[in-house]
């Protein structure tokens, strides 16, 4: 199966978006693929300020994408576009970072006034990167992402369903196990 490279582009330490990732990784999991978790907050934000393409941290997220062979890029929507933080490392990855990538592309956000986001903003930047295939998206209302006290993550069941198909179609893509995906689903 496929490594897939999972990144949240999200500042907050108890984002949704990157809950959300993390509950679709373990779906690809199942699935047979390799899912390496990349939470952007987590890089030296020194590197990022002064775009310091040697910087360590900064090496070491380009190997990754480098590696996978699919990626899934979740961002909050802030103004009607994908967050400054996710801008700050698609900047210093190299301009065909995403060459001959499959790609998922998902969003969070308040409203459903910002759910071309994926389409009008984040998806050109990912198009000019090259990837091979770019698969359809979702976006999903924070109100439908819920934490227990437990820690566990509950998704509204319309919109559980959409993003069990969209990354479902991304598992495909990357060669996933057609069986499985109609025994989980």
């Amino acid at each position: 199966m496929a490594t897939v490279l999972s990144v949240s582009g999200s500042p907050s330490a108890t984002s949704r978006t990157a809950r959300l990732l993390r509950h679709l990784d373990d779906r690809l999991k199942a699935q047979g693929h390799e899912v390496i978790p990349l939470d952007v907050r987590t890089l030296p934000a020194v590197a990022l300020l002064h775009a310091d393409f040697r910087h360590p941290a900064i090496v070491e997220a380009t190997a990754l994408f480098e590696r996978a062979e699919g990626v899934v890029i979740g961002t909050p929507i802030y103004k009607a576009s994908y967050s400054g933080l996710l801008k700050s490392l698609l900047d210093l990855l190299p301009q065909y970072a995403l060459a001959g990538k499959t790609i998922l592309p998902l969003a969070t956000g308040g409203t459903t006034a910002h759910v071309l986001a994926i389409d009008y903003a984040l998806r050109p930047v990912l198009s000019a990167m090259g990837p091979a295939h770019i698969t359809p998206g979702w976006f999903t209302l924070d109100k439908d992402i819920t934490v227990g006290d437990d820690g566990a993550l509950t998704v509204a069941a319309a919109s559980a369903e959409a993003l069990l198909q969209v990354t479902d179609q991304f598992s495909l893509a990357l060669g996933g196990r057609p069986a499985l995906l109609a025994a989980t689903g």
